[in-house]
């Protein structure tokens, strides 16, 4: 049985979709990726993730302006 997470870390979340972690870490930087901090971790929901990458497909990431940001609002 596989288990599906809720949440994932900077690295598990470069894993998943194959943005680097780095980019990953600029992107919550820049507020454009809302995740959850606990201490010093800082985690990624799953499904924000998914409407993330749905809504920036074609863009380029490193680019602050063309990246549009998700919230929680927005990918209800």
């Amino acid at each position: 049985m596989t288990e599906t997470k809720i949440a994932l870390s900077i690295e598990e979340a470069a894993s998943y979709t194959g943005i680097g972690r780095n980019t990953l870490r600029k992107l919550v930087e820049w507020g454009k990726l809302p995740v959850l901090k606990v201490g010093r971790k800082v985690l990624i929901k799953s499904d924000i993730l998914e409407k993330f990458m749905e809504v920036n497909e074609g863009k380029d990431l490193r680019d602050k302006s063309s990246v549009k940001a998700v919230t929680r609002k927005s990918a209800e």
